[in-house]
């Protein structure tokens, strides 16, 4: 356990021992905060009121199981930033268009054409960086694992007898909270309990080692856009 891992500890007891905390770490929220914005925020800006809070959640849910306290808030962080600027996106398409427009295809001679191609042109956009949003995200996440986000691609399962496993793998472990947080405390996959309470290969466990890990996260965690990739695994593996 690390002095921060400690402090964050006593700062969730502590109202003044938070404050005092707080005031550490401002540096460290802004730069999440830039991370996921692109820009340098400051107190009069509502990302910093959401990054506040999101530090608060962080340092009041935090506890040991959940490994470094800094990769752990940085997650909550950026989590809640993307969920704010996804809900932003949303509430300023909704109150400049007309809901008319949302039920009825365009024509060439209808009125609304071009305000209804504007608005699918700005829901493209907001699924885009809600996307890009989530993958970095999720990147800093799986890098506690050692990992990038860009190794999915040559570990994930081709085959459907292997995806299915890994499928089966993965609900074992959603299931079981025990192993679930053995995973997040210890940033392994514990193949042989595995193996042994699901019977599956332990080849394939081995080498869709990062599959498994990354898909328990997207589904474990807050990641709604990414986990629409792996849904067939909450609908029996089909």
């Amino acid at each position: 356990m690390g002095i921060t891992d400690e402090q964050a500890i006593l700062a969730s007891q502590d109202e003044r021992a938070f404050e005092e905390f707080l005031t550490k770490n401002r540096g460290f929220i802004v730069k999440c905060a830039y991370e996921i914005s692109k820009r340098y925020i400051n107190e009069h800006d509502d990302e910093w009121s959401v990054s506040i809070m999101a530090f608060h959640e962080a340092v009041r849910t935090y506890d040991l199981q959940k490994g470094s306290f800094l990769s752990y808030a940085s997650v909550i962080i950026k989590r809640k930033l993307i969920d704010h600027f996804r809900s932003e996106s949303k509430y300023n398409q909704e109150i400049s268009v007309d809901p008319s427009v949302y039920d009825m295809e365009p024509a060439e001679d209808d009125e609304n054409a071009a305000i209804k191609a504007q608005l699918a042109e700005k829901l493209a956009i907001s699924r885009e960086d809600a996307l890009k949003y989530e993958i970095q995200a999720a990147n800093i996440l799986f890098k506690e694992f050692g990992f990038s986000f860009f190794d999915l691609a040559e570990t994930s399962p081709k085959s459907k007898k292997t995806k299915n496993a890994c499928a089966s793998a993965v609900r074992f472990i959603l299931e079981n909270i025990e192993i679930l947080n053995e995973i997040n405390q210890k940033k392994l996959l514990p193949i042989k309990k595995i193996q042994e309470n699901t019977k599956l290969p332990r080849k394939i466990l081995e080498r869709h080692r990062i599959y498994v890990i990354a898909v328990t996260q997207l589904l474990s965690n807050d990641f709604p856009w990414l986990a629409e990739y792996v849904s067939y695994i909450t609908k029996g593996g089909k």
